[in-house]
Parts: structure tokens; sequence; C-alpha cells
């Protein structure tokens, strides 16, 4: 299926359209001016704290991330700086290319969030992002998180029940090889995958996994816009 023939895109939205590796950076250069911590260095301890088996709903979860990472690396630790984590999601900013895409996309397509955040920090996210989406779906809609296939099973109800797309209309958009990729592939729907750390080393803050042939491949969400809208005028 050519790209223009999909009637609906769902989205991941933390690491795909918001970034929440620059959000959290901001946040501990603002909380812990002082910390003697490189990028790397804290975006690879929360990456270990979020693959613990302990984790919870995201972003809640950030507040017991923090309690797991500051020992570690030497930060102050405190229930407030855990929180500030935590609400820091209000602030996160969006990929400079996403709202604008985000919008070039919703002329031809029905955008549907799937993402593993709670639905109060979607709220936020939304906001950040325009409020471009048709369907905004959250964790507590779906009782799940990615990768768990009942997520797109969820997902997948949702929006035929509303509109009548099957699953051969969908094309599911992400950043994450552990959370999306991988398993939306093993269950036959079309991916794109925006690999948005492709000019940077190691994995950042996103649970590392094997890697998956998506069935598109761009850096950026403005590429896959850019690709859309080429399709349309070779058509």
């Amino acid at each position: 299926m050519s790209l223009q023939d999909f009637k609906v895109l769902t989205f991941d939205v933390v690491g795909t359209l918001i970034d929440f590796e620059g959000g959290m950076l901001a946040y501990l250069r603002s909380a812990v001016p002082d910390a003697r911590v490189s990028d790397d260095e804290f975006l690879g301890a929360y990456r270990q704290a979020r693959a613990d088996g302990k984790a919870g709903w995201y972003p809640d979860d950030l507040e017991r991330c923090w309690h797991a990472i500051a020992p570690a690396l030497g930060l102050p630790d405190s229930d407030a700086l855990a929180r500030g984590l935590r609400d820091s999601v209000a602030q996160w900013p969006a990929f400079p290319d996403s709202v604008e895409a985000l919008k070039r996309l919703h002329k031809r397509f029905k955008l549907v969030t799937m993402t593993n955040a709670q639905q109060w920090a979607l709220a936020h996210f939304d906001k950040t992002l325009g409020s471009p989406f048709d369907m905004l779906l959250s964790c507590d809609d779906a009782l799940c998180e990615k990768p768990d296939a009942r997520y797109f099973a969820y997902a997948r109800g949702r929006f035929e029940g509303a509109w009548g797309f099957k699953q051969a209309d969908n094309l599911h958009v992400a950043q994450s090889q552990y959370h999306d990729i991988g398993i939306s592939k093993q269950l036959g729907i079309t991916t794109c995958w925006i690999e948005r750390r492709h000019a940077q080393k190691g994995s950042g803050g996103t649970i590392e996994s094997k890697h998956t042939e998506p069935d598109y491949h761009f850096h950026t969400l403005a590429e896959l816009a850019d690709a859309v809208e080429a399709a349309v005028a070779a058509r």
C-alpha cells in the first residue's frame, strides 16, 4: 500500500512527538544546577530504572525513577525533587518538526494517539502539539502499556468502531523499537519508524531491544509528511 492510501495514523507520543529526553534533562539542570552528571549518564540510569520490573504507570513512575537514579548518580534525593520530575512533563517540548508535520498529516488522515502516558499527561502533550488528534488513547484507556499486544487490539477496536477502518488502513508511527516497532510488525501492522536518535550514539532514555526492520523509515516526522505529499503528487 502506498503511503497516501492509509486512513488512520496511530502515534506513539513520548519520544516520537514529544522530546522526553530534552524535557527531563532540562528539569535536571534546573532542579540540580550543580549536578556533575552527563546527559548520557542520566538518560542511561533512567533507562535502567524504567526497565525495572517494579515500574508503574507512566509518568507517575518518574517519582520512583528519581529515587532510583539519584543515589546511583550522587544526586540529591527528596520527595519534592521526585515529584518535580513527574510534574515536569507539562513543560516537555515537542520536537521542532512535530506540530507542523502533524498539521500536514491531518489533512489526509485521522490521527490517533497510542501513548504509554496516563491521561493527565496526555492532556499536556496534546496541548503542546496543538491538539491535532481525532482520538486520544492513553494507557489508562487500554489498561496496559505497549509492547502489550492488547493495546494494539484496543486501539484497533476504537478506530474501527468510530470510523469503520480496518487494520490494513492503519499505519503505526513510532520511535521506540522496544515499545512499538517490534510488536506492531509481529501483529502484521504496517509500521513507520521515526528514528529520532539517528545522529546520536546509544539508546538514550529508550529501552533497548533487538532491531526490527520497519515498513517505512524516516529520521523525522517532517520526512514522513514530505513522503506522503510526494506520493500524492506522483499519483
